[in-house]
C-alpha cells in the first residue's frame, strides 16, 4: 500500500500520538508519582507540540532527502531522522515539565531523558514499521533513470 503527500502525514502523526499519548501519560505517571490523570493531561500538552513539531520536522527532512543523491532509508538516515525529531522536543519539553511538575529545568531533563530514550527507540521502530506497511515516501523512492540513459542514447 502506497500513500504519499499529506494523506500520509496525517495518518503518520495519529497513529504515532496515539501510541506516544498513552506511553508518555504512564512514564511521566512513574517517573513523578503523579496520578495518571495528572500525567495525561501534560502527556495530550506533549502530543500537540510533538504534532507540530513532526509536521515542521517531517517536512524540512523529507525536502533536505530529496536533495541527496542517494536515495531510501538506511540505517544511517533513519537514526538521523530519530536523533532530529527527538533533540527538537528536548528543547520544547522540559520548559514545560519543569512548569508543570514544579521542578527545575536540571529535574525536567533528567524526566525527560527516560523518555527520549524510550521514544528515540520507539521512532525509530514506528518509522521503519510505518515504511514497511505504507511504502517509502517519494522523498526516499529511487528515481527511474532517464529514458536516454536506460536505452543508452545519447
Amino acid at each position: 500500500m502506497q500513500l504519499q503527500g499529506p494523506w500520509r502525514r496525517v495518518v503518520y502523526v495519529t497513529l504515532f500520538e496515539l501510541f506516544a499519548i498513552a506511553a508518555t501519560s504512564f512514564g511521566l505517571s512513574a517517573l513523578t508519582g503523579e496520578s495518571a490523570a495528572h500525567s495525561t493531561v501534560v502527556a495530550v500538552m506533549t502530543s500537540a507540540i510533538a504534532v507540530a513539531w513532526n509536521v515542521v520536522w517531517n517536512g524540512l527532512f523529507e525536502r533536505w532527502e530529496a536533495r541527496q543523491a542517494r536515495r531510501g532509508r538506511g540505517f544511517a538516515r533513519r537514526a538521523a531522522h530519530a536523533l532530529g525529531m527527538e533533540g527538537g522536543l528536548v528543547v520544547m519539553l522540559v520548559p514545560l515539565f519543569a512548569w508543570w511538575f514544579k521542578v527545575s529545568l536540571w529535574q525536567a531533563f533528567l524526566m525527560d531523558l527516560g523518555l527520549l530514550l524510550f521514544f528515540l527507540v520507539y521512532t525509530f521502530a514506528f518509522n521503519w514499521a510505518f515504511d514497511r506497511v505504507f511504502g517509502l515516501p517519494a522523498s526516499a523512492q529511487a528515481q527511474p533513470l532517464p529514458q536516454s540513459v536506460a536505452t543508452g542514447a545519447s
